[in-house]
């Protein structure tokens, strides 16, 4: 073999390389375009508020530790107040574990009280005393949210045994895994009927809302 078909084939190989490297970011969602991944598809038995049959859908994905989401967590109930025969909001978690020591264990705290048809009771008695948990050691924060369960009135050994079962990780390692499929990166992140949506204010995110609906009234039904 000479110096010109090695040399030949060195380059077949890099380009090679190349084009599959490009494959691989596409399939992957790789790349700077756009504004990331969306995020449409709804099931059941997720936890839901609103119209659950409405076609106009706000998704947030949260993390029960992170301070950015509680501060959010008046426009969410100042929307739903307003709009919510109109639209229909889906929570779902995304604990950023990396950043928050109890984003994890407090999500599942939320689908143990869920187990006991307390899901949206806890969720809000978590982000309301996020500032007193969230100081806490792991095994302190997991005694409060045991006894955040006793307040709400649920069944304390069945929460206890819960909290940390194969259920409530799952539950929440789903959600996780649909914001990674929808390159989400960040906590609150919204999608509104499946595109990603960065509102500033409250008026912003009140408009975009209204907007939505208003053009889902204008669409004539099949």
């Amino acid at each position: 073999m000479n110096s010109d078909t090695k040399q030949l084939i060195k380059w077949l190989i890099i380009g090679l390389i190349i084009i599959g490297g490009f494959i691989a970011m596409i399939f992957a969602g790789g790349g700077n375009g756009g504004s990331g991944g969306t995020a449409s598809e709804v099931k059941p038995d997720e936890w839901i508020k609103g119209d659950i049959a409405s076609t106009v859908t706000l998704i947030e994905y949260s993390d029960i530790q992170c301070p950015a989401c509680k501060a959010r967590e008046p426009f969410i109930k100042d929307i739903l107040n307003e709009f919510g025969s109109h639209m229909r909001f889906v929570y779902r978690h995304f604990p950023l574990i990396g950043v928050h020591d109890k984003a994890q264990i407090s999500a599942q705290a939320t689908e143990a009280a869920g187990l006991q048809g307390k899901f949206w009771e806890m969720h809000d008695l978590l982000f309301e005393r996020q500032q007193t948990w969230s100081l806490l050691g792991e095994n302190d924060a997991k005694n409060t949210f045991i006894s955040y369960a006793e307040e709400l009135g649920l069944d304390k050994t069945k929460f206890e045994n819960d909290l940390e079962s194969d259920a409530a990780e799952n539950f929440v390692n789903e959600d996780a895994a649909s914001g990674n499929a929808a390159r989400v990166k960040s906590t609150p992140t919204f999608f509104l009927n499946g595109q990603r949506i960065t509102p500033q204010d409250y008026d912003e995110f009140r408009q975009l809302i209204r907007d939505a609906i208003e053009a889902a009234s204008a669409v004539p039904a099949n």
